[in-house]
């Protein structure tokens, strides 16, 4: 395996890591506003991400086998798979949301430290997937995929990835845990994307043949979890425009890394 893609797999990682040291620099909660801000952008990236990196270059892999007429079926699929996997993950894996209450600030329903950890890797589950399957691609040569383009989808997850490091370490450490501990709490919660990563492109031959669906899959995933959990939060209490301005602002980012560097 080549170091650029060792490299690449762990960007995403640096990002969740770098998020969750907030916790020695910052008070013990974030600012309602702050936070509502920080999850429209992350929505923004994953939104351009599961279009540029993941949707569009699925539909352009299926061209080959299936022509330009049905190109789209392979892409849907996937798309409908991976919303439906998100979906049963979610009734099979109790998980809580993000409570943005303006008087109390942001704190976590609960206080069961693995239960916050869990839930942010749920959401981990199809970034690390789309990584994987983006740099299995480029590296077997089976899709007109970049390394460029690969990169790009690291770099923009790991934008997206540095909120929910400091979303999960700060509630922790309010409700009681040192710093340290709430710093490597929020940087675990990452872990399961580098590893995911690597796990796919370990299958990447018996992943070649279906990249089409697996990129579409990605999307679906992704896409569900800004639908279900990132939108309603960032759109919680007054001043809800602040996630939208963030999240044109986190999407228009996207689209310039992945055009650019793709």
């Amino acid at each position: 395996m080549s170091i650029e893609i060792i490299q690449g797999l762990l960007i995403p990682f640096l990002g969740t890591s770098l998020g969750a040291a907030c916790v020695f620099f910052m008070k013990n909660q974030l600012n309602p506003l702050l936070q509502r801000g920080l999850l429209g952008f992350a929505a923004g990236i994953m939104v351009a991400a599961s279009v540029w990196s993941l949707l569009i270059p699925a539909m352009d892999q299926a061209v080959f086998s299936w022509g330009e007429v049905l190109s789209c079926i392979p892409a849907v699929t996937g798309f409908w798979a991976g919303i439906l996997f998100l979906l049963l993950l979610d009734h099979l894996i109790p998980h809580q949301h993000l409570n943005t209450d303006e008087t109390e600030g942001p704190s976590w329903k609960g206080s069961k430290s693995t239960m916050l950890v869990l839930a942010v890797v749920l959401h981990n589950i199809p970034e690390g997937m789309a990584v994987g399957v983006l740099y299995a691609s480029w590296y077997s040569g089976a899709a007109d995929i970049t390394l460029g383009a690969a990169i790009a989808l690291s770099i923009g997850i790991a934008i997206q990835n540095f909120p929910e490091g400091a979303i999960i370490s700060m509630p922790l450490r309010a409700e009681g845990l040192s710093k340290l501990r709430s710093f490597i709490y929020g940087a675990l919660s990452g872990a399961v994307e580098p590893i995911g990563a690597l796990l796919t492109i370990a299958c990447a031959s018996i992943i070649v043949p279906v990249l089409p669906f697996l990129l579409s899959f990605a999307a679906g995933a992704m896409l569900y979890v800004v639908v279900e959990e990132i939108i309603p939060e960032m759109s919680e209490g007054e001043h809800s425009n602040i996630g939208t301005i963030m999240f044109a602002l986190g999407f228009s980012l996207m689209m310039i890394l992945d055009t650019t560097l793709g």
